[in-house]
């Protein structure tokens, strides 16, 4: 594979980006490769941005197939404060908080709920048409007060052994929310890409009416993929809370519904639906993650946080886009008798050629 097609596939630079955050952080941060086992637990930086991230990267997962429906969830931030607000307030009501029966009680309410929220989501899209971006709209205003109410404007604050695992545990050596992410990551590419789900999601996005008339259901497709939202977003929920023994209505999972559109973005998923990348995923989301511990070590500000995080993410989609990295490193190249042949996006207006799937995909 020469370096001109190596450019074009689809995970070449969120390889190559997370690939530069790392050097960075290894030479600003002594020891930032290290990996060393304290009292049975792996602990490291690396592992930490593994630890942090997971949330997200959860969040991004449901994300990626809503996406490929061709539809968007601005919900899940709203769906992770419920969760954690209702799991927390559920454990402080009990006797016992260290009751394993009780909590294991308070987590499956809490992600049934989840699942409702997600199912809600769906029957707005898929059974009364709504445009997503206008019925996730609903749920991400109304769910932060509803997260705020059951917690009745304070953060809950809790002190639970077997809940502080989801988030804050450890198994195996391993943090184990990284067990989890890894087992839901594992769970959703085998359903996708081994079976046929995949194929449906993506016929759904690419032409939802040629889907219909293959005798695709497309409603019950829709209605699935924002329920494993919603459920993503739960498991978050639990994951953000457990780590801190609290819940807060207002700030927990605040803005991740954005974080988790730039990772499917970075990742190389088309915003406009058809073929999505679970991996680019999970790149998009380490990425996202990294460039925050990147952040905190270079010392920026915290009021410029924002601005920097947004300047390099756009960077990076800007790098990912085959129409700018065609004028920017193809301008002033010499034409004539020893240029090469002109690419799909080179050829002049008029004619057929098509671009090649990489850059499709990408």
């Amino acid at each position: 594979m020469n370096v001109s097609a190596l450019t074009r596939h689809r995970l070449f630079w969120p390889v190559a980006v997370l690939a530069g955050l790392m050097l960075v952080n290894l030479l600003l941060t002594r020891g930032f490769f290290s990996i060393e086992i304290k009292d049975g637990h792996l602990y490291g930086s690396l592992i930490d941005i593994a630890r942090f991230g997971a949330p997200l990267i959860l969040v991004s997962l449901g994300m990626t197939l809503v996406i490929a429906t061709g539809g968007i969830d601005l919900s899940v931030g709203s769906v992770v404060a419920i969760g954690a607000a209702l799991a927390c307030l559920m454990i402080s009501d009990l006797d016992n908080q260290n009751d394993v029966g009780g909590v294991l009680l308070a987590v499956g309410i809490t992600l049934g709920l989840a699942l409702v929220l997600g199912a809600w989501n769906g029957l707005l899209v898929a059974g009364l048409g709504i445009q997503p971006i206008v019925a996730t709209l609903i749920l991400m205003v109304a769910g932060r007060g509803l997260a705020q109410l059951i917690t009745g404007g304070q953060i809950i604050t809790i002190n639970s052994s077997p809940y502080k695992l989801i988030g804050g545990g450890y198994w195996l050596t391993l943090p184990f929310s990284i067990i989890i992410v890894a087992v839901v990551v594992a769970l959703t590419a085998f359903l996708t890409r081994r079976l046929a789900l995949g194929l449906l999601i993506e016929s759904v996005g690419g032409n939802a009416e040629a889907g219909r008339l293959s005798g695709i259901r497309s409603r019950g497709i829709i209605l699935t993929v924002y329920m494993f939202a919603a459920l993503c977003a739960g498991v978050a929920g639990l994951m953000v809370s457990s780590n801190v023994s609290s819940a807060d209505g207002n700030y927990a999972g605040l803005w991740i519904e954005l974080d988790a559109i730039l990772a499917v973005v970075i990742g190389g998923t088309s915003l406009i639906g058809g073929r999505f990348s679970l991996s680019g995923t999970v790149l998009g989301a380490l990425i996202i993650q990294t460039l925050t511990t990147t952040i905190y070590s270079v010392g920026v500000p915290p009021e410029t946080t924002l601005l920097v995080k947004a300047l390099v993410v756009t960077l990076v989609c800007l790098l990912q886009s085959p129409a700018f990295r065609a004028k920017v490193f193809r301008r002033g190249r010499p034409a004539g008798p020893g240029a090469p042949p002109a690419t799909p996006r080179d050829a002049p207006t008029g004619t057929a050629a098509l671009p090649a799937r990489d850059e499709v995909d990408a």
